[in-house]
């Protein structure tokens, strides 16, 4: 068994009454509840869990279209490039072969990447916060408490599939790096956790929406959709007071 680490309960009691710390790092060999470091303390039930698509997170997060693109403009040149030199079929053909090699390797690499990447993340909503494990060989739970949320943003692309990134409080930064690829893009100053590449995502959206507005005690928040690369926000309401910012749950 590993050590459990975590912060002093004095530090621990300031977060609220939520009966689970935001400041929780924890290293432990497995999740009693998948997704979660911890059991779920009374009063708090899960939502919704999900996970990003595979395929999708591939295109949108790892731009596998893109390198798709530049590997096969790269490839024509170099082709264009064998023909002037009048080779034969054979020659041309072994002038290409270590750049075709290395263009599939890249894109295999890719490819297993955003597979491993959706293949050990897994998304959790209750009825008290987002938690959000993610990370291949180093792997990291975010709990980020409703108080800490000051809006979301909801993009829907095709099939129901979407991005929900959620605003928090700039006292609660979040590390863009450590976030990635569930991040929003160009957003490296203020980053915003994403629930990136999930199918149902408007349906999402509204869960995560009356779930804020209920544990504070809210209207229910109104929620605009759009498509293709836009975003539009979810929620109009803002929270008021706001507590210390969210951090790592533990790492394994």
């Amino acid at each position: 068994m590993r050590p459990v680490r975590s912060t002093p309960a004095a530090s621990r009691a300031g977060h609220g009454h939520h009966g689970h710390s935001a400041g929780l790092l924890q290293e432990h060999d497995h999740e009693p509840v998948p997704g979660l470091p911890e059991e779920l303390p009374l009063g708090e039930r899960i939502l919704w869990q999900g996970a990003p698509d595979w395929r999708t997170l591939a295109v949108e997060a790892f731009h596998l279209r893109k390198l798709v693109v530049y590997f096969a403009l790269i490839g024509m040149l170099r082709f264009y490039f064998l023909l002037q030199d009048d080779l034969s079929a054979l020659e041309t053909a072994k002038g290409m072969a270590p750049f075709a090699v290395l263009a599939i390797s890249g894109l295999f690499i890719v490819v297993s990447l955003a597979w491993l990447s959706a293949r050990h993340t897994l998304y959790t909503l209750t009825n008290r916060r987002v938690v959000m494990r993610i990370g291949i060989v180093l792997t990291v739970t975010f709990n980020i408490p409703f108080s800490r949320i000051t809006g979301a943003h909801l993009r829907e692309g095709r099939d129901g599939l979407g991005d929900v990134a959620l605003e928090i409080e700039a006292s609660s930064r979040i590390p863009f790096l450590q976030l990635w690829p569930h991040a929003r893009a160009w957003h490296l100053q203020h980053p915003q956790p994403v629930l990136r590449a999930i199918p149902q995502a408007a349906g999402t959206a509204a869960t995560l929406t009356q779930a804020w507005a209920g544990s504070r005690g809210e209207s229910s928040m109104s929620i605009t959709t759009v498509g293709g690369s836009h975003s539009s926000p979810v929620s109009q309401a803002r929270p008021g007071a706001l507590s210390s910012g969210a951090t790592p749950a533990h790492q394994g």
